[in-house]
């Protein structure tokens, strides 16, 4: 548990540059998939590409998990690597599957997307975050 939750032992100014890399890539990424959240909501059936072969609703579902939830997650700070993982593989898939045989223009938001999230997952929410808070009382109670 100390591990997910490590925010990293960073200088205030490191720690403010990871909080505002976390809200922009969260803020960003939330929505889109936010658009895609909506079209759960809509009266017409979900029209969603299938790039691995498991089905449109599922390819949909991960894509919503990971472009939403995880992105909240960011933005909070909460289990920040493990909420890097999902987005990492979502941007993979994006980059190098659905637009893989397109020129780089079309790739490049996605990996410039992955490089964030492979960075935050190294780095972690820094002590501007949830992980911060959570860390730092689960080090009070091994403590008692």
């Amino acid at each position: 548990m100390k591990t997910i939750f490590n925010p990293g032992s960073y200088q205030k100014n490191i720690s403010l540059a990871l909080l505002l890399i976390r809200l922009a890539a969260g803020a960003f990424m939330l929505t889109h998939g936010w658009s895609k959240l909506e079209k759960a909501f809509g009266t017409e059936p979900i029209q969603f590409s299938d790039p691995l072969g498991i089905g449109v609703t599922a390819s949909w579902a991960l894509t919503v998990f990971a472009e939403f939830f995880c992105s909240f997650l960011l933005l909070i700070g909460l289990t920040t690597r493990l909420a890097t993982i999902p987005l990492m593989i979502t941007m993979i898939v994006a980059a190098f599957i659905v637009h893989g045989d397109d020129p780089f223009g079309k790739k490049e938001l996605a990996l410039f997307y992955l490089l964030v999230y492979i960075a935050l997952a190294i780095a972690g929410a820094g002590r501007y975050s949830a992980d911060n808070w959570v860390f730092n009382r689960l080090n009070q109670r091994r403590k008692r």
